[in-house]
């Protein structure tokens, strides 16, 4: 794995430039920022050494770096599920590659499905912590003690706190809650969203928590926010569908860009220590 993403950052490195501290991992629908970037360069994942190729439509597949108002960012347009290779590992050369090259705070987003009526399909939440439903662990049959990651604090607080600063400045509308891993790639039964509830959950999803372990493992600071593109199952008629959540992810793009503007110049002039 060490040999993977040195390779990784080796190749990305000879092409980026300056080193970028903030990236952020772009989940479904979530596109418009990568179309924000200034003077971006974009490399193909299926170019660099040891990156998973997505196969979900809506997932570019791409790590781009660029500008957004002047501040310097990368961004993962695209991830690799564990529904589609079985693996929960594998983003693991991606953000091991991140940490490589220099970045310090990884923002992750997603679609989720939304427990609560007050968090309305279109709006943003930002997650504050999560439950694994799966069970499945990325760092299962890695070695040593540093496998044993302390996630009492997976979600920065103090990042926690900046996205919710910006968001109040920007007057986005930002809602927040606890984030559920399901693996997929079906959608979760009404049963399981009424467990769901009573464990706490306020957020459902197929992708993200793999991700956090993986970057509290590598020492980056985590953040998270999901664009709300469906009410859970059981919760409307309507019948869940990926069709439906890019349809409901485009409503919620103008919101979402305001709020990443916001996060994006807030940390870029004042960076997180």
């Amino acid at each position: 794995m060490t040999t993977e993403i040195n390779k990784a950052a080796a190749y990305i490195r000879d092409r980026i430039g300056e080193q970028k501290r903030l990236a952020i991992v772009l989940g479904s629908g979530l596109g418009d920022l990568a179309d924000a970037l200034q003077d971006p360069i974009t490399i193909p994942y299926q170019d660099i050494p040891g990156f998973p190729v997505s196969g979900v439509a809506s997932h570019a597949g791409a790590l781009m770096v660029g500008h957004i108002d002047g501040a310097p960012l990368l961004l993962l347009a695209g991830r690799a599920h564990y529904y589609e290779h079985g693996d929960a590992k594998a983003m693991a050369v991606p953000i091991g590659t991140l940490k490589a090259l220099g970045v310090e705070t990884l923002i992750l987003t997603n679609a989720a499905g939304s427990l609560r009526k007050d968090v309305p399909p279109g709006s943003a939440s930002l997650i504050t912590d999560h439950i694994n439903f799966s069970g499945i662990n990325p760092l299962i049959g890695a070695t040593g003690n540093e496998r044993f990651v302390d996630l009492c604090d997976a979600y920065n607080p103090e990042l926690c706190d900046r996205i919710r600063a910006a968001a109040k400045a920007a007057e986005a509308e930002l809602h927040e809650g606890v984030y559920v891993w399901f693996s997929g790639p079906s959608f979760e039964t009404p049963a399981e969203i009424r467990a769901t509830r009573v464990l706490g959950g306020d957020l459902v999803g197929m992708s993200t928590v793999p991700e956090v372990i993986l970057a509290r493992h590598a020492g980056l600071r985590v953040g998270g926010v999901s664009l709300i593109t469906n009410y859970a199952a059981g919760m409307e008629s309507e019948e869940l569908s990926h069709a439906m959540t890019m349809r409901v992810a485009a409503t919620g793009a103008e919101n979402m860009m305001k709020l990443f503007r916001a996060i994006i110049a807030d940390l870029h002039v004042n960076p997180l220590t």
